[in-house]
């Protein structure tokens, strides 16, 4: 029997077709047998729907639209007959050209489906495209019948997290990687053992949504740039076709999925960096591609003068707080969280989804408040970066709801100054290391995403062996790339063979590290930094798509001894609840001590409100959160001096003594008893001591 409302009513160059549901937006397979095309735009007169046989450069069918296809301002109809398949599909809108209005309606553009699921024309990456083809983002139909096999969102506790940002195509693009297919999704899975070993179980991904690498891109001494970061989005639905081994045949969107749910079956989180603060349209001199020429008034925030804002520093900015761009977000990160099953975002500058469409700043803003209340993104992730281009810093501020986190850049910037002896930062340190109650207090330390490194900026091994950027090879005359690094290079500018300058690069890269997993808040780890991963001094290599960004798996054996720390102390943090408390307590517990506490060089006594740069903290574990018949005590002497420091331990109940678990200056011994209630450490190093039962 064929349901009345899927037989086909018109016909076009013996395609049939028929009025169809505005609801969902974009193609979609119906029950009938036909393809239903749906989309928004305000303020365009007429629209056509144009059909492509798979990488043809005409289309077979042009359809317009009808008046009475069109419901409010949505443009609607089902076709049969069709390949999904073997289609690419896109529209042209007409409609007043008035910039000055907002109006820029150009009926000779073939614009992509704003929710397209899949994005044909850069199937491979870094192949370049036909600069001619008027068409280049094409729209493809994708069948939604992936077997979950029974996966879903992990829903791992925030406090239990460790992320690990990753880059897809830097990660495993290495020769010495690997894997079978290098910088793929499907090049991840050959990693899996290793995350799991190391002991993270969330990977933030830098930006999957599909993008233009050659956005930007220009050869500089022989070498091609790109836009390589990803941060200039095409497309919010679709992944990144050029990610994926498969684009060829159509499966970019299966092999994200069977990515994903290998992680999950590997107890490990998978969370995307998304960028919907701007497109890859830019200003006034940039592409039609989507957006711009579907209704450009709507979808992006313009001056009086029908100019571009640009609080996100790349030409254009969405207007978020629109009804209509609002409710695509918010489609757009349901789709995400029910078909590819993702735990959670990172928002890349998310203060600009705060603006009104003004620009300003709002107390209340919307979006942020309707992502939060979200039934669908009831259990996922938010985490807001929370600045923009436009020089909003929200950092402690952000609009919350008591569900978003931030990445906390008072936490990297403070933490940089102090590992380099900047006594100034020791007392807003110890605030850090509690969780930032200071920032979060009317929160949790949950909303601190506490980071050292990240894909902006320095590496690790590069913030202890450069005073400045070295970024000549993006061709930018070494003026792009922040200034502001808080970085140290130990005694030498990059490479050296001095033995004594790399010994301390080592000790200060496990000193940062240790100071970041001991701290209450949500860590977050760059790749590569575990195994002193470089970028030749780069703090900005957007755009490089070789050796700087790459990661130099080889290290991992020539670096072991940084790896096993990091392994060790994540490990570290997972066996000990009191380091992930998502509160600020500091008060007595069972224990008879306080859960958390500063000291000086001497037990008790440190002024916190006065510099210095060597100090205790101490941690009382309850045995019924540590799970053992007697209590856990945590101590770590830090001394970020540059000479010896001697501290005195504090005592512990009858029966217990401290024992030393690791040490990053020279000739530790881990498990050695202390008995004498004292300790010293060389300039710049670190001591962690566990108090145990003595045998």
């Amino acid at each position: 029997m064929i349901r009345i409302d899927e037989y086909p009513t018109h016909e076009h160059n013996g395609i049939p077709y028929r009025c169809g549901r505005v609801q969902p937006f974009g193609a979609s397979v119906t029950s009938g047998g036909g393809i239903n095309f749906s989309i928004f735009s305000r303020d365009a007169t007429k629209c056509e729907l144009l059909l492509y046989h798979y990488g043809a450069p005409e289309p077979f069918a042009v359809i317009p639209f009808p008046e009475e296809f069109r419901i409010g301002h949505v443009f609607s109809m089902i076709v049969y007959g069709l390949d999904p398949e073997m289609l690419e599909y896109g529209y042209r809108f007409d409609g007043p050209f008035d910039p000055a209005q907002g109006y820029r309606f150009d009926r000779t553009k073939v614009l992509l489906d704003p929710y397209a699921k899949l994005v044909s024309g850069r199937n491979r990456w870094g192949k370049e495209p036909d600069w001619n083809d008027p068409f280049q983002h094409r729209g493809c139909v994708i069948m939604e019948d992936y077997d979950w096999e029974g996966d879903k969102p992990l829903e791992i506790p925030m406090n239990d997290l460790v992320i690990y940002e990753a880059h897809v195509r830097s990660f495993t693009k290495d020769v010495s990687s690997g894997v079978r297919y290098p910088g793929t999704f499907a090049g991840l899975l050959d990693k899996i053992p290793y995350l799991k070993e190391l002991g993270v179980n969330c990977v933030e991904l830098l930006p999957i949504f599909e993008f233009d690498e050659f956005e930007n891109s220009r050869v500089i001494e022989g070498r091609r740039l790109y836009n390589y970061w990803g941060y200039s989005t095409v497309n919010f639905y679709a992944p990144k076709a050029g990610y994926a081994a498969s684009a060829p045949m159509g499966l970019a969107a299966d092999e994200l999925k069977n990515t994903v749910k290998q992680f999950h079956k590997a107890g490990i989180e998978v969370m995307l960096d998304v960028v919907f603060n701007h497109t890859a349209e830019g200003n006034e001199q940039g592409p039609y591609i989507s957006y711009r020429g579907i209704d450009n008034k709507t979808y992006y925030l313009l001056t009086p003068e029908g100019y571009y804002y640009n609080f996100s520093g790349c030409g254009n900015t969405m207007n978020c707080n629109n009804s209509v761009v609002r409710n695509c977000i918010l489609d757009c990160l349901r789709y995400w969280v029910s078909d590819y099953h993702i735990d959670g975002f990172r928002f890349d500058l998310a203060s600009i989804l705060s603006r009104d469409q003004n620009g300003a700043p709002m107390t209340s803003p919307p979006l942020l408040e309707t992502l939060a209340h979200d039934a669908i993104l009831g259990k996922t992730k938010l985490i807001a970066e929370a600045w923009d281009a436009g020089g909003l810093y929200q950092v402690g501020s952000f609009p919350a709801w008591g569900r978003w986190a931030e990445w906390n850049g008072r936490y990297r910037d403070c933490l940089r100054r102090f590992v380099k002896s900047g006594a100034e930062q020791g007392p807003e340190l110890l605030w850090r290391m509690q969780g930032s109650p200071d920032l979060y207090g009317n929160r949790c330390a949950e909303a601190s995403i506490n980071f050292i490194t990240c894909h902006d900026g320095f590496t690790l091994r590069d913030l202890v062996s450069y005073n400045q950027k070295h970024n000549l090879a993006n061709g930018e005359e070494n003026r792009d790339g922040s200034d502001n690094n808080d970085s140290w290079n130990c005694g030498a500018e990059g490479d050296t063979d001095d033995r004594e300058i790399l010994e301390l690069r080592l000790r200060q890269e496990k000193n940062a590290v240790a100071l970041l997993l001991l701290s209450r808040g949500i860590p977050m780890l760059l790749s590569g930094d575990e195994f002193g991963n470089t970028q030749f001094g780069n703090n900005n290599a957007y755009c490089q798509d070789n050796q700087i960004s790459w990661l130099d798996w080889n290290l991992l054996e020539k670096n072991k001894d940084l790896h096993d720390f990091f392994k060790r102390m994540i490990h570290f943090r997972a066996k000990h609840p009191v380091l992930r408390r998502s509160d600020f307590f500091r008060d007595k517990n069972s224990s008879g001590y306080p859960e958390m506490s500063f000291h000086g060089t001497r037990p008790w006594e440190l002024d916190e409100s006065q510099p210095f740069l060597s100090f205790g903290v101490l941690y009382a574990e309850p045995k019924a959160d540590y799970g053992t018949k007697e209590d856990a005590f945590i101590y770590c002497a830090v001394n970020a001096y540059w000479e010896e420091a001697r501290f005195e331990l504090p005592s512990l109940p009858n029966g217990m003594v401290w024992r030393e678990i690791e040490y990053t200056g020279k000739e530790g011994r881990a498990n050695r008893a202390i008995r004498d209630g004292a300790v010293s450490l060389m300039p710049r190093s670190l001591m962690l001591l566990v108090g145990k039962a003595e045998t």
